[in-house]
């Protein structure tokens, strides 16, 4: 655990108590300061208060009184579609808003660093797709080169739940543009932007929201070094701003689009080759294609991110290239589950959005393709050119005629995903990939994505 720092004495309200608002209230208690917390939910207060914490409803500005601050949970609304009550009535009041994210920043950093040769660093990655990939690929090429490495936030462990780092360690977090958004101190060595496309859009009023809850991390976390993906109009802005000219290399631009030149320090994908240039000059290349976990232009992006990192970092090229080969690949995200008689079955449960189920399509020919669910704002743009992979969609969910009905391919409204399996392994030929890539929300049929991917697999494991 990380005690929350400079709180002692004081009563802090947390707003939300699933895993970050409970890990949050456990560490400021830890800290010295007395939680007052609230959920909605029974069951989650009921847990809270088997911790021994109390729980108050503050309804209105005047509950505040005596409060010094309120924590709040990623999923609870501070400002846009609207404010939850709670944090309206914090505002009005006075009270500082925070999420875990900006204690962790706050307490991090401690005395006994003062003993160790070389100080712990945070790596921050952040972006609409690739987070969680680029952050477990940075962690496991740390990890199987011997360097202390703890993996947190939007994966692995809650940010306040890690262990006090030792010396010379290296905390990797993936961190959303709800986190990021909200987040008071923001302070990472490195700090990761991957790519963006509309996502959230409702959480932060538009896509100029959207991209400054992401800008953030950078502009107020000043950061020693970023690694930036430059393949939309935003990032490539984003490292100008951060840049002081061609030649700064304390911003390394990345690129899966196209070859980067220039004095600077760029790492770039082409036809399957990642390059890196320093000064205009390579000073290292490696093949990607033949590494089974990272298949696809998109996973390319999170080989040129992590690889960014992990140079910055200071490790050779050579070390970090073995340990791309022995990484097998996050569960939901481009999974290759199964293979029966030539036909593969890939779960990439994770693309919620269109831009990630385009990149999934892109990385594969000759698909079966399940998709649909809760649709997002913003619709499926850029779908046609990538379903030129697709041999024929077979559409999930609550809205399955509707989505269908978006599709420039021939689609099969098979409503749950039992029918949609069935269908797809009936048609598969030799060479097919039957790829979920949903390109929509979960919330119509499941709990989660995880839920989605596992129901996925289990289809088909009933199939072979």
């Amino acid at each position: 655990m990380i005690p929350v720092a400079g709180v002692t004495g004081q009563t802090i309200a947390v707003l939300g108590l699933g895993r970050s608002g409970l890990s949050a209230a456990r560490a400021l208690a830890a800290g010295g300061a007395m939680p007052l917390c609230w959920d909605d939910n029974v069951e989650a207060r009921a847990r809270a208060e088997a911790e021994g914490f109390t729980c108050k409803h503050l309804k209105t500005h005047q509950h505040f009184e005596g409060i010094d601050r309120l924590i709040v949970s990623p999923g609870i609304p501070h400002l846009y579609p609207a404010p939850n009550p709670v944090v309206a009535a914090a505002q009005q009041a006075g009270v500082p808003v925070d999420n875990d994210i900006g204690l962790f920043f706050q307490s991090f950093a401690t005395g006994d660093w003062d003993s160790f040769d070389t100080a712990p660093r945070v790596v921050a990655v952040t972006g609409s797709n690739g987070k969680s990939t680029t952050s477990a690929l940075i962690h496991h090429i740390l990890t199987a080169t011997g360097r202390p490495c703890q993996l947190a936030g939007n994966i692995g462990r809650g940010v306040l739940d890690i262990d006090p780092p030792h010396d010379a360690e290296v905390v990797v977090l993936e961190l959303s543009s709800y986190q990021s958004d909200l987040a008071r101190s923001l302070t990472p060595d490195i700090a990761v932007f991957t790519n963006l496309s509309p996502d959230h859009l409702d959480r932060h009023g538009g896509m100029g929201g959207y991209f400054a809850a992401k800008r953030r991390l950078f502009a107020e976390g000043g950061p020693d070094r970023a690694v930036i993906g430059i393949d939309e109009d935003e990032g490539l802005f984003l490292a100008g701003q951060l840049s002081e000219g061609g030649g700064d290399e304390r911003v390394i631009r990345i690129s899966v689009n196209r070859k980067l030149t220039g004095p600077g320090w760029h790492v770039f994908v082409r036809k399957g080759f990642l390059s890196e240039y320093r000064k205009g000059r390579q000073v290292a290349s490696v093949d990607l294609r033949a590494i089974p976990g990272l298949p696809g232009a998109h996973n390319h992006q999170n080989a040129c991110a992590a690889w960014s990192v992990c140079r910055a970092l200071g490790l050779a090229p050579k070390v970090i290239e073995a340990a791309l080969h022995s990484f097998g690949g996050l569960p939901h995200r481009s999974q290759l589950i199964a293979e029966r008689e030539g036909v593969r079955f890939v779960n990439d449960s994770k693309a919620t959005n269109a831009d990630a189920a385009i990149k999934a399509l892109s990385a594969f020919q000759n698909i079966r393709w399940i998709c649909g669910g809760l649709a997002k704002e913003g619709g499926l743009p850029g779908i046609d050119v990538a379903a030129q992979t697709v041999r024929k969609a077979y559409v999930i969910g609550r809205e399955a005629a509707g989505f269908a009905l978006r599709l420039p391919i021939e689609a099969e409204v098979c409503t749950t995903m039992a029918q949609a399996v069935a269908r797809a392994v009936a048609e598969a030929e030799v060479g097919d990939v039957v790829l979920l890539a949903p390109a929509a929300a979960s919330f119509d049929q499941y709990d989660n994505f995880e839920q989605r991917g596992d129901d996925f697999a289990a289809e088909v494991a009933k199939h072979l």
